[in-house]
């Protein structure tokens, strides 16, 4: 049995050089490098209804202090290396979905929106771009259903001129996210992080309220779409089960942000978390319904396409993503 040692691989690599030394250099053509991603779309179904995973793009940053709260920040930075995130940074993922029931097309939050300052350079703000090279008219969007009110998640309602990005669409919204949000009193007994959302909520919902339906949770609030109260990341943030026959995924929203962080340590208070105690509680809570279903979750901010499955791993969580599927 020959022994694969970086000697022979070494040697094998000569020994191709002398080879082909005497022989005539073989002409290429010139190509201008693509300079961008592909479209970012991945399609699967459950039971009868389709789904369309749509890349709204992603965020690279130095971690800033503070971003796990209860953790020593070099702490969070070796975790984050030992996951390959770029040394001294984070990345956070969008991952907006459309959901095709056969009489409904029903988009699940909607991005950063072109509006971000990111999106000129094509780094976030990519929803409604995704959305029609899959084939899909943002005009045919019947219900934009919200998790909850970070910009992340709801900026993309309208156009960079300020203009509806889905102007034929219901909006739902959780009843109890819009209480907290439209009072200007529970300002001050928000973190640092969700005091400085108020602004542009109210930016974004100006003038929309007879477009927006409040909703219950453990309702359902669209075919085959029932709410799951998840609060903690902000006080109405909402999770999903989605059905359809026998098949059944839970959509996360953010009850975890970076899952090789706060999925593998469910303890660990991320800044964005207005009630962290009780983000921490309703991450275990939720995960702990996961991993006894062994059901499919789908998460905003995991890596595209977005979608895997949760196993207890000791104290903590791990992310087993999904297999690509070349067939829908």
């Amino acid at each position: 049995m020959t022994q694969l040692t970086r000697r022979s691989l070494l040697a094998g690599a000569a020994g191709a050089a002398l080879a082909t030394a005497g022989l005539p250099s073989i002409a290429r053509a010139a190509a201008p490098a693509g300079g961008k991603q592909a479209p970012g779309f991945y399609r699967f179904k459950v039971g009868e209804y389709e789904i369309t995973q749509l890349s709204d793009g992603a965020r690279t940053f130095p971690m800033p202090d503070g971003f796990v709260q209860n953790v020593a920040k070099d702490q969070a930075l070796s975790a984050a290396e030992a996951a390959y995130i770029p040394k001294g940074q984070v990345t956070i993922p969008f991952n907006p979905m459309v959901v095709n029931t056969g009489s409904k097309l029903i988009l699940i939050d909607t991005g950063n929106g072109l509006g971000a300052f990111e999106a000129s350079k094509g780094v976030v703000g990519q929803t409604t771009a995704n959305m029609k090279a899959a084939g899909i008219d943002p005009d045919a969007i019947d219900i934009v259903l919200i998790s909850h009110f970070h910009g992340d998640h709801i900026n993309g309602l309208r156009k960079a001129d300020g203009s509806l990005a889905y102007p034929k669409a219901e909006i739902k919204v959780p009843a109890v996210e819009w209480a907290f949000w439209m009072n200007d009193d529970n300002q001050s007994k928000a973190n640092g992080f969700n005091k400085a959302q108020f602004a542009s909520v109210k930016k974004t919902f100006d003038g929309l309220a007879d477009k927006v339906t409040k909703y219950e949770w453990d309702k359902e609030v669209a075919p085959g779409i029932t709410s799951i109260g998840t609060p903690g990341h902000t006080p109405g943030h909402t999770s999903f089960a989605l059905a359809s026959g026998n098949a059944r995924i839970l959509v996360q929203s953010d009850v975890t942000n970076i899952p090789e962080l706060f999925l593998r340590n469910p303890d660990w208070h991320v800044l964005f978390d207005n009630d962290p105690n009780l983000a921490q509680a309703t991450r275990h809570k939720f995960y702990d319904m996961a991993a006894a279903e062994k059901a499919t979750v789908v998460g905003y901010h995991f890596s595209f396409p977005a979608a895997g499955h949760v196993e207890k791993d000791g104290a903590g969580y791990r992310l087993i993503p999904a297999a690509w599927n070349p067939a829908i």
